[in-house]
């Protein structure tokens, strides 16, 4: 059983590419994960990592063996997992990280659904929209919406919505109704997650570059302003619902807006998740396409 030592800790390394986050992973000390690697090197009689002051590299029969051990260590993980499954209590932290008022009207309480079911699991959202780093800061899983551009990633569709361009009845009247995306140039706009606007124009999907004096990358504090006649706002169509059911806010260039912008579950991989993210994801993506 001694050749098994120091491989779940090296294939951990070779997941995360370095010996702190790979501790961090396995929620034990940096110098556990070093000293069992060292171990499995010297067993081996082969090193498997290059290690330098700036990072830590695969050497080629690093590679070759991390290949190998990933398919154990997956396999083992897994077949733990089935035999509790029948009886499992979900325990630990489920840490998710979200952005908008999709995360905070519909995934914050199917996530309070979740928890229910598992009442000693502990959940934490951290509403921000900034890139996570899953490793360094410890998150399960993403929600985001739009198009996704770390190719590193995996990606899970949740669900699409269309998109809406909104004015408030006082910002139009002082300014004018643009009757075409590219207008919207010569408007004062509120900013969400970026000022590139996509839309359908002439058949084919277009990028318009908006400025405005107000940018919020939470979904209520953009509805409020635009509803307070700080300009014109362009975002999920379930966000304005309210508000334009109470004639605050009116529908502009609904011809041009993009229909299907997708909102994803997004995290590095299946490797090292575990059993109450995987359920977690399944759960919401269950619900959300029933």
């Amino acid at each position: 059983m001694d050749s098994f030592e120091g491989i779940f800790e090296f294939v951990a390394v070779a997941e995360s590419g370095g010996f702190s986050a790979a501790a961090k992973k396995l929620n034990c000390s940096t110098s556990h994960v070093s000293r069992q690697v060292s171990r499995l090197e010297a067993r081996l009689g082969s090193r498997l990592l290059a290690r330098t002051t700036r990072q830590i590299s695969l050497t080629e029969n690093g590679e070759f063996y991390y290949q190998q051990c990933k398919q154990l260590v997956t396999g083992l993980q897994q077949a733990n997992e089935q035999l509790s499954q029948q009886q499992y209590q979900l325990s630990g932290t489920l840490r998710v990280s979200a952005a908008g008022g999709f995360a905070e009207s519909y995934i914050a309480p199917a996530l309070m659904e979740f928890a229910k079911q598992h009442p000693e699991l502990n959940i934490e959202i951290d509403f921000n929209s900034r890139l996570v780093n899953f490793v360094e800061d410890g998150i399960d899983f993403a929600i985001r919406y739009g198009e996704l551009n770390d190719s590193n990633l995996i990606a899970r569709k949740l669900i699409s919505r269309s998109m809406m361009v909104v004015a408030s009845p006082e910002y139009l009247k002082t300014y004018g109704i643009p009757n075409h995306p590219n207008q919207l140039k010569s408007h004062r706009c509120i900013i969400a997650n970026n000022d590139h606007w996509a839309f359908n124009i002439d058949e084919t999907k277009q990028s318009v570059k908006v400025t405005g004096n107000w940018r919020s990358n939470n979904a209520n504090v953009v509805r409020e302003a635009c509803e307070q006649g700080l300009g014109i706002a362009y975002m999920p169509e379930s966000t304005f619902t309210e508000s334009i059911e109470q004639q605050k806010l009116v529908p502009l260039l609904d011809s041009y807006c993009i229909k299907g912008a997708t909102s994803w579950i997004v995290y590095q991989n299946k490797q090292f998740m575990p059993l109450r993210a995987r359920l977690a994801i399944d759960f919401l993506i269950e619900k959300f396409n029933k």
